[in-house]
């Protein structure tokens, strides 16, 4: 009786013992399952935004190219603007208006309103200048007066009041001046204003996403921030030393 007693106990502890064996075995191969799925899980986080990164990266790019090699190289010819030679071109031109016209006019004051559009289209007929929708100066007592800039160059066109006499003149600055009237948005109206906004826009995407895409492989890059750090001390200082 005894001896079955001892048996059974053996038997007892035995079970036990292989429960907790087989527990640690499942706790055991539990733990680095567990690990595996969240570095897995890292993976495809990081492959998604890297995948994101450079989708946004290059199309920024893209549409950015040719608007940042031309404020590019303007950026060069303004910093260089007193060493470039352009003579400027004069062109003058004359006419006259309808008299049935004249009295079309606006009489002398502060308003800046438009020329009426059966004046600017005789006027455009007249000489090589349209004034359709440009605002006039209407102050003096002899003559209306339309200022036509453009970018790189200025224009302009006057009407007597008493004669009707039509002068115009337009001067070109030539197109290097052109192009860095662009750059600055000079004279360029309200369609080149609203692209420097998009093209700046694209331009801070660019950077932004450039800035994340180092940030995610600066690990196998050692000299990655060094080279950032000094993108941003080396203005700083120049600034601060040398401009006065």
């Amino acid at each position: 009786m005894e001896a079955a007693d001892a048996l059974e106990q053996r038997a007892e502890n035995s079970r036990v013992t292989g429960a907790a064996a087989s527990g640690d075995t499942v706790q055991s191969i539990a733990r680095p399952k567990t690990a595996k799925q969240g570095k897995k899980k890292n993976k495809k986080a990081r492959a998604f935004w890297l995948k994101q990164l450079h989708t946004w990266h290059w199309v920024s790019a893209a549409v950015s190219l040719a608007a940042m090699f031309l404020f590019s190289v303007t950026g060069i010819t303004l910093n260089h603007a007193a060493s470039i030679g352009a003579e400027p071109v004069v062109t003058k031109s004359e006419g006259k208006l309808p008299a049935a016209l004249l009295a079309r006019l606006h009489a002398p004051g502060d308003a800046t309103d438009p020329l009426p559009a059966d004046v600017a289209k005789a006027v455009a007929g007249a000489v090589p200048l349209n004034p359709a929708g440009r605002a006039a100066d209407w102050s003096a007592e002899d003559e209306v007066y339309i200022a036509m800039p453009g970018p790189g160059r200025d224009a302009w066109v006057s009407i007597d009041r008493a004669t009707g006499e039509v002068a115009a003149e337009v001067t070109d600055r030539g197109w290097i001046s052109y192009l860095n009237d662009l750059h600055k948005g000079r004279n360029t109206g309200d369609a080149w204003f609203w692209f420097i906004d998009l093209f700046a826009a694209a331009c801070v995407l660019f950077t932004l996403t450039g800035l994340l895409l180092l940030q995610l492989h600066a690990r196998h890059r050692p000299m990655t921030w060094p080279l950032v750090i000094l993108s941003l001390i080396a203005p700083l200082l120049l600034a601060l030393l040398f401009i006065h």
